[in-house]
């Protein structure tokens, strides 16, 4: 729906008339309209009950009061912006349907008879828990403060960690009716102009009536690709994980109403990467990173490449046989690897919806049932336990949810092939799967960079964790304006 504008009257009915159609005022409780008189001119106040700041808008009405009638005989309009409207944000405008949009953002709009423009306030709060540590990126020692759903609130706390003088937030808004507040940041002396303008170019394209899943509806509009499952853009609510990232000359987009940040462009390794390494001595970090790899490879090969070795156990060479000894079970091998990758899901799914109080005892009943129990009756053998635990902690280990989501699918399309195909299929489904992530392209970043196209320096920083004072350049393939740290 085209927002075109509306030029304001200067008669104060006409336009309070038009502002009480359009915001349904009388039809929605919480819109308020309010008539005053000062300094012998009529004004009218338009405002959202539970957006406005009581304390703040009866201040300034209490000031107003006191304002004799010779205060706004001559260019009321700057009188009032300058020197008796005692607050900062203020913006004058001639243009009703502006005036709509901005009351329903939160700020108040002051309306003067017999002159044609209007005054928004933007004394506005809006409800906002604290910013407590997000559950998903925790760490053992480090900052515990987290991006919360409040826009303002979150280029706060980027500020106070990137006080860089060309550090950018700039101000987008998407939705023909819901007028989401976006915020782009990144720092203009480091960041590729070409990617900004990407990214703003994206947001900018993006025609829908509002986000009701907030950034990610939005990342699926920019990301395109929408059968692939991989993520291109990391999400992260930590603010030291987004300064770390804006230092390397990426750009961050928030979006008002969630407590994740978008990071753009974002690599395949990027979402394995986790603060808790950066938070211990550089050894401790790489030994971390190491094991969480491990736990990531396990959780996408292990799996598939144990049930080709229990249906061709003659294969394996006799060092390894062992593998190949194992009680089947009354189901299928492959019945009961499906069935148990469901039950997990289902089991994630529940723990989801269950309330934290019973949350110990939901883990009980899995524990009892599937773990015991089915194994009992021969529903599935110890082995199937067994190895899919560990490519379920693989799972759980990945730093990334929606990788992890990602790679399961993966490890089922595996489990798939090999079933129908044995080693053959096994290999061609990760020939495939390379292919996919190496065709896949981040605003113009390759998506397995710098494996492909290769980077010996690049891919050392990947798989060891470097000391900071060794990491003086920044990567190279995002091209930033200041290469050097």
């Amino acid at each position: 729906m085209e927002r075109t504008k509306r030029a304001i009257s200067t008669s104060l009915s006409e336009n309070v008339a038009y502002l009480r159609e359009r915001l349904g005022v009388g039809k929605s409780f919480d819109v308020i309209h309010l008539d005053v008189e000062y300094a012998g001119r009529s004004m009218a106040f338009f405002m959202i009950d539970g957006f406005v700041k009581d304390d703040i808008l009866h201040y300034i009405m209490k000031f107003l009061a006191t304002l004799d009638q010779q205060a706004l005989q001559e260019s009321p309009i700057e009188k009032l912006l300058k020197t008796y409207l005692p607050y900062v944000e203020l913006e004058k405008t001639d243009d009703l349907n502006r005036i709509v949009d901005g009351v329903l953002s939160g700020p108040t709009a002051l309306m003067i008879d017999g002159i044609a423009y209007a005054i928004l306030i933007d004394a506005r709060t809006y409800p906002v828990r604290g910013p407590q540590e997000p559950d998903m990126e925790r760490v053992v020692r480090g900052a515990r403060d987290g991006f919360v759903e409040t826009i303002v609130f979150n280029t706060a706390l980027t500020r106070r960690r990137v006080r860089d003088r060309t550090l950018r937030m700039e101000y987008m808004q998407v939705g023909r009716r819901s007028k989401t507040d976006i915020c782009v940041c990144y720092i203009e002396d480091i960041a590729n102009p070409e990617i900004v303008r990407s990214v703003k170019e994206s947001i900018s394209k993006i025609d829908t009536d509002g986000l009701p899943m907030g950034e990610k509806t939005l990342e699926e509009f920019i990301s395109g690709r929408h059968w692939n499952p991989y993520p291109v853009v990391r999400y992260t609510e930590r603010p030291d994980t987004a300064a770390v990232h804006l230092y390397e000359g990426h750009v961050l987009v928030m979006v008002d109403g969630s407590p994740s940040v978008l990071i753009m462009p974002a690599t395949f390794w990027h979402h394995l990467q986790h603060a808790e390494e950066y938070r211990n001595k550089p050894i401790v970090g790489a030994y971390l990173r190491l094991v969480r790899f491990l736990a990531v490879w396990a959780s996408l090969f292990l799996l598939p490449l144990w049930y080709w070795a229990m249906t061709n156990s003659d294969q394996l060479p006799s060092a390894l046989s062992f593998i190949g000894k194992a009680s089947t079970g009354d189901l299928p091998l492959f019945a009961q690897l499906i069935v148990i990758e469901l039950g997990i899901d289902m089991l994630r799914m529940a723990a989801i919806h269950t309330p934290s109080s019973l949350a110990t005892a939901l883990g009980l009943v899995a524990a009892l049932m599937i773990g015991g129990i089915a194994v009992e009756v021969g529903i599935f053998s110890n082995e199937v336990v067994l190895y899919f635990s560990i490519a379920a902690i693989g799972t759980f280990a990945t730093p990334s949810y929606e990788l992890g989501l990602a790679n399961r699918l993966v490890r089922i399309g595996l489990l798939i092939a090999t079933s129908l195909f044995g080693v053959y299929g096994y290999i061609v489904g990760i020939t495939l799967w390379v292919m996919m992530l190496a065709r896949m392209k981040s605003f113009t970043i390759p998506y397995l960079w710098p494996f492909i196209p290769f980077s010996y320096r690049a891919m050392r920083d990947v798989l060891i964790r470097s000391p900071i004072p060794l990491k003086n350049r920044r990567p190279t393939v995002l091209h930033p304006r200041d290469p050097d740290r």
